[in-house]
């Protein structure tokens, strides 16, 4: 009955696709052509063709767009999904449709096709179907959140894949999911998870399956038990109900893995790690080293000020230089403007600043505040040791250290270690979690975008220089 009802839903949500697509692109028509707004007619009259060549049009607009939705994954279930993803997805359809229908128009020496009204068609098409698919979205998750349209659900298997399960599901009523109950062998029966209870063991799906009340099961087997796997799901794939699987091996791949096909093979990287791509690589590089140069060039009065403050502070060299672990585990010299008084390389090598350090110089407090003592670094930037954004680079004894205490820590090497980072602009610097930083550091070696480098960048500027925790 609910595989009926999702077929019917996207029957309806293609027709009423449709039905947008057209009324849209006559509207954008009637304002371009008919509406008499100056600010819409402009041109008007500049090779406009008949009202039939631009209404035919749409003989090849409409399926094309319907394909391109279907492409994008608008036609897909999405009880869980996001519905800025869907927008989005809206968005990228539209764009594609645009630049197509613009190509075919250029290849067809077709001049006289306002290009304007094609405009209005894109602008209004994606608003129109953004807010109707915002509307069906709110009005489904009240739905679900009411008991309606629900999908009954049974766990085969207690472990901490079915616990996250089923506190994800109870945090969002709006998914429309119930979960029935548990089975499982080594768990007593009577075992409840948040109102939850283990009803079975295993074998107990052999008399459940054939009564045929379930929408969905879902294989949340532990680590240990993974060798009943292949038979549980024989038996669910007999009886026609939809199965999925949820790995109980969360800590030890990413929350959003990497798959690749080996000739048939899947294999599903244990960390997935952006940068390792060569176009992504040299991406970054390549914005790493014009950024670098550039904010040097600019702001080079400013590091010759800091310079001579520096060398009336204390004696001392102006430039401090400390060994870092970066890229691969290779260490590099790391540049900073020097802000303590001169000590023994041992003393430094294994103390960390702490607040009200009496080896920080009244300048050198000021320059750690305001993170003005990191600017060197932009050399360090220029030669390749290290990123603008990146994990911040640690010294070697803390990271032999922190590798051995630390889950994950040696990750972070894996990229180009930066001046700023997510774990900064969040917080974490100086005298704060270092768990909470390496997690910082792996959400950002695995979420790695141009856009998110961007983004950090630009927070930099508020959070970043200023933090509490520098000292």
């Amino acid at each position: 009955m609910i595989k009926d009802n999702q077929k019917y839903f996207n029957r309806l949500h293609v027709l009423l696709d449709a039905l947008i697509i057209v009324l849209t692109y006559m509207l954008a028509w009637f304002l371009k052509f008919r509406s008499g707004i100056p600010f819409f007619m402009r041109d008007v009259a500049a090779g406009s063709l008949t009202m039939e060549t631009y209404f035919s049009a749409l003989f090849v607009i409409l399926p094309g767009y319907l394909i391109l939705y279907y492409l994008f994954n608008l036609y897909t279930a999405k009880r869980a999904s996001s519905m800025r993803l869907d927008i989005w997805n809206v968005i990228k359809a539209n764009s594609v449709g645009l630049f197509v229908f613009l190509g075919a128009l250029y290849v067809a020496r077709q001049p006289h096709f306002s290009r304007t009204m094609l405009f209005y068609f894109y602008v209004l098409n994606i608003f129109v179907d953004s807010l109707f698919r915002i509307v069906v979205f709110r009005v489904l998750q009240k739905l679900r959140a009411k008991g309606y349209n629900v999908k009954y659900v049974l766990l085969v298997g207690y472990s901490r894949a079915a616990e996250q399960y089923i506190d994800r599901i109870r945090h969002n009523p709006q998914w429309g999911y119930v979960v029935r109950g548990i089975l499982d062998d080594t768990i007593p029966r009577g075992t409840e998870y948040k109102g939850i209870r283990v009803i079975g063991q295993i074998d107990n799906l052999f008399y459940i399956l054939p009564q045929n009340r379930l929408d969905e099961i879902a294989i949340t087997l532990a680590l240990e038990s993974y060798g009943r796997l292949k038979e549980i799901v024989n038996l669910c794939e007999k009886s026609g109900v939809h199965t999925k699987f949820i790995p109980d091996y969360n800590s030890l791949i990413p929350s959003r893995p990497y798959t690749e096909d080996l000739d048939g093979l899947p294999v599903v990287n244990i960390r997935h790690v952006p940068l390792t791509n060569t176009i992504n690589k040299v991406a970054k590089r390549i914005f790493d080293l014009v950024c670098a140069m550039v904010i040097t060039l600019l702001i080079s009065p400013l590091l010759i000020v800091i310079a001579v403050l520096v060398k009336f502070s204390s004696p001392g060299p102006v430039i401090f230089k400390q060994e870092r672990v970066g890229l691969h585990n290779k260490p590099f010299q790391m540049y900073k403007f020097r802000t303590m008084r001169m000590q023994t390389a041992e003393d430094e090598e294994k103390e960390w600043t702490i607040k009200g350090d009496p080896r920080v110089t009244k300048v050198g407090r000021f320059l750690r505040k305001t993170s003005l003592d990191e600017f060197p670094q932009l050399f360090n930037v220029i030669l390749g040791d290290m990123s603008l954004v990146g994990p911040r680079p640690e010294r070697p004894f803390f990271v032999e250290k922190f590798k051995e205490e630390i889950p994950r820590y040696m990750i972070k090497h894996q990229v180009r270690p930066g001046m700023t980072g997510w774990a900064q602009i969040n917080g974490f610097r100086g005298d704060s979690s270092i768990r909470k930083r390496i997690d910082c550091d792996l959400y950002y070696i695995e979420n790695w975008t141009m856009g998110l480098d961007l983004k950090i960048l630009f927070l930099t500027i508020f959070k970043g220089f200023i933090n509490k925790n520098a000292y």
